[in-house]
């Protein structure tokens, strides 16, 4: 590692990936080939099978279910293409276009094909049993067996045709006009006009002037946006509304554990588990106030390093911790991985108009998925890198499952990522000596636990009071938004953390309330998840990584309790929450220990 200076560059600027296994570029002749085959092979297959699903042996029920797997396969490829194109530059309107034209496209072949759900869903239990147990359909059972949930909950064929028009010009719009909004944003510091994941990373320098006048960059630009972010959540918000009371769901949240494989009353187990000890939050702040020597910590304190001297990461360095970390693990891990970096299946360089975040693309199982980042030679950018690796690799593994199987519900989509993040916290523990600069690798790990698990929570507490204030009350105004978000930040702080008048603006720019309404609690799901898992991986004499493996190439194809119950645990019980817990105290513990060494 280098002392960073700010002409320093990280080897990452010129990491970007080739997306030729999808497309060569919209000008690709096969681009457009799979746009006509789709639009044909969707009007062939409703003139084949509309109005007879009822009556489709299982054999001739298989035959239909892989045609029909095979169109979405095309179709999601499509709009696979479009996306990672688009957010590598969302002020590129062309590329705005073309995701316009896939979603629309993905529209259009929806509503030819929807009523293979409605027929599959109106038929009657018992003739839907006898497909789902054929042992022909044994490759399709679960994906059968959870579809089977929605019933109650879809519409008639004309009503789903409907629903899936609208929300092209509808949620989906809106979205894109968040995205493309944030995406072309820029915060004033320093004489500078910075990106949104340029002044983001400021709040993680030891610099505490730096930080706070980069939160007050932030800041001035999303009051500057507010009017305009607040229509965009009050929009999304009614949206959901009117879907979810069109489709019956009980509640803003049913919909979303139901696609998570879970229930309501789970789900707040876990919320309530994880409220109930917020104090640990409270502890650790305290904590880390005083290991700073602050009189108060601030918002834009929280992320501040320990150590004063701030190095910068290289690419290839981070690289090699990853890839180290996963082969230590197992063998497969790594190698899964290192094909990412060899076949450029990563997009890592910080540029103009690019998506702020990270994420891991699965794509389709017949191509591969592909990584997303913006690598800025920080520490917890080792740690993003692999977190979404670790997506990666359980996308890559799972792919033999096929499109309707590979993918997992959110609930556990998370796990193996976390413990990619675990592997390498663990690996560059270990190769420390320094007590002070072992405390600081912690306190790091400690900050991202409590984002991971606590953050989330408190974020799915503002989640669930602007959802049930907006259909309780009507359009919420900035200071609505901003007195719930505050309120329910309060309450995760307490008196260890001041927040400023500035934060109360800072609901409007997080991405997951409008993409995955809902989604947020899944984070503090994996990771409680994962802390489990790798207590079990510590205390287990052989065999973990292999089954560790074997797990995720199950995908979704089984309920989460059972592939993560055979891992020997049992996510449905209520203490499992409380565990999980009990491991980020005992990580509090082990800094505090520490800190009274370094002292």
């Amino acid at each position: 590692m280098s002392e960073r200076n700010k002409q320093d560059k990280t080897g990452a600027e010129e990491i970007t990936w080739e997306l030729s296994d999808l497309y060569n570029g919209f000008d690709d002749p096969k681009f457009d080939e799979d746009r006509e085959w789709v639009r044909k092979q969707a009007r062939e297959f409703a003139d084949q099978y509309k109005g007879a699903i009822a009556e489709l042996s299982p054999a001739s029920f298989k035959e239909a279910l892989q045609k029909y797997e095979s169109i979405l396969e095309t179709l999601h490829k499509i709009g696979a293409f479009a996306y990672l194109k688009w957010t590598t530059n969302t002020e590129d309107a062309m590329y705005g276009k073309q995701i316009q034209e896939a979603n629309e496209l993905s529209s259009e072949i929806n509503q030819q094909m929807v009523f293979f759900n409605v027929e599959w869903l109106q038929m009657d239990d018992a003739a839907a049993r006898t497909i789902i147990d054929d042992e022909k359909l044994a490759d399709y059972r679960h994906h059968l067996e959870t579809s089977r949930q929605y019933k109650k909950h879809v519409l008639s064929e004309k009503e789903e045709q409907v629903m899936t028009a609208k929300s092209v010009t509808g949620r989906n719009a809106w979205v894109r006009f968040f995205d493309e909004t944030m995406g072309a944003a820029r915060y004033e510091l320093d004489g500078e006009k910075l990106t949104q994941q340029e002044a983001l990373s400021k709040l993680h320098r030891p610099d505490r002037d730096l930080r706070k006048r980069a939160q007050q960059a932030l800041t001035d630009t999303f009051r500057d946006k507010s009017r305009t972010l607040t229509f965009v959540f009050n929009t999304v918000l009614a949206d959901k509304h009117t879907n979810d009371r069109f489709r019956d769901y009980e509640r803003w949240i049913s919909s979303r554990n139901l696609s998570n494989e879970i229930d309501d009353d789970t789900v707040d187990t876990l919320v309530n588990a994880v409220t109930d000890r917020y104090e640990l939050v409270q502890r650790y702040y305290r904590l880390k106030r005083d290991l700073l020597g602050y009189d108060t910590l601030y918002d834009y304190d929280r992320y501040a390093p320990l150590l004063e001297s701030e190095t910068t990461i290289q690419w290839k360095e981070a690289k090699d911790i990853v890839l180290e970390s996963y082969k230590e693990f197992h063998p497969k891990m790594a190698d899964v991985a290192r094909q990412f970096f060899d076949r450029k299946w990563i997009d890592a360089a910080i540029k103009e108009g690019k998506r702020g975040g990270a994420y891991s693309a699965s794509t389709v199982p017949s191509v591969h998925p592909y990584v997303f980042m913006n690598f800025d030679g920080r520490l917890r950018d080792v740690q993003t890198l692999a977190h979404e690796l670790g997506h990666g690799v359980h996308q890559y593994l799972s792919r033999d499952q096929g499109l309707l199987e590979a993918d997992t519900p959110l609930t556990t989509a998370e796990t193996a990522s976390v413990f990619g993040e675990m592997l390498v916290f663990q690996n560059l523990l270990g190769k420390l000596d320094d007590k002070r600069e072992k405390l600081a690798l912690v306190i790091g790990k400690i900050d991202d636990t409590i984002a991971t698990v606590f953050r989330q929570i408190s974020m799915n507490r503002f989640e669930d009071r602007i959802h049930n204030a907006r259909r309780e009350e009507g359009e919420l105004s900035v200071d609505q938004f901003s007195e719930y978000w505050i309120e329910t930040q309060q309450a995760l702080y307490g008196d260890s953390v001041e927040l400023t008048d500035n934060y109360r603006i800072w609901w409007s720019y997080i991405p997951h309330f409008l993409h995955t309404p809902g989604y947020v609690y899944a984070y503090a799901f994996g990771e409680l998840l994962v802390l489990a898992l790798y207590d079990s991986y510590t205390n287990s004499s052989n065999g973990f990584a292999d089954r560790y493996i074997e797990m995720l190439k199950a995908g979704g194809s089984d309920w989460p309790e059972n592939i993560v119950g055979k891992m020997g645990l049992d996510i449905t019980q209520p203490d499992f929450w409380s565990n999980g817990l009990n491991a980020i105290e005992r990580l509090i513990e082990q800094a505090e220990e520490l800190a009274e060494d370094v002292d």
